[in-house]
């Protein structure tokens, strides 16, 4: 018996290191984009937001308002993401942070078109 649970634990730690590996290499992959971003709108600030099981939004706005998004699988992959990128994050997407995003006719007719008498949203 003894030697099942020593094997029982030796492929738990294998399993583990490999999902450990997986993430950093996501991590790794977000980064990338986040940077990538963050180069073509001469720099970039964000926010990580909670979306349930989905993961979490990473909000991007670069300096000069343009924006994007990317959904990573865990709020903790996001951070990580964020941090290994060394962008600037903000706890809310308020205020000053909000002010930066730079909105034009599509964004408009999306979110508050009809409201606005601007283009139906069909």
């Amino acid at each position: 018996m003894a030697d099942t649970q020593q094997v029982d634990a030796q492929q738990v730690d294998a399993a583990t290191e490999k999902a450990d590996a997986k993430a950093e290499r996501t991590v790794a992959k977000l980064a990338g984009r986040i940077g990538a971003f963050a180069k073509a709108h001469g720099g970039a600030e964000g926010q990580v937001a909670y979306l349930g099981e989905r993961g979490a939004r990473i909000v991007l706005v670069g300096e000069d308002g343009e924006w994007g998004d990317i959904v990573a699988r865990s709020v903790e992959i996001a951070r990580k993401a964020v941090e290994k990128a060394g962008i600037t994050v903000h706890e809310d997407f308020d205020g000053e942070f909000a002010a930066k995003v730079r909105t034009g006719p599509y964004e408009w007719s999306r979110m508050a078109g009809l409201q606005l008498g601007g283009k139906s949203n069909t």
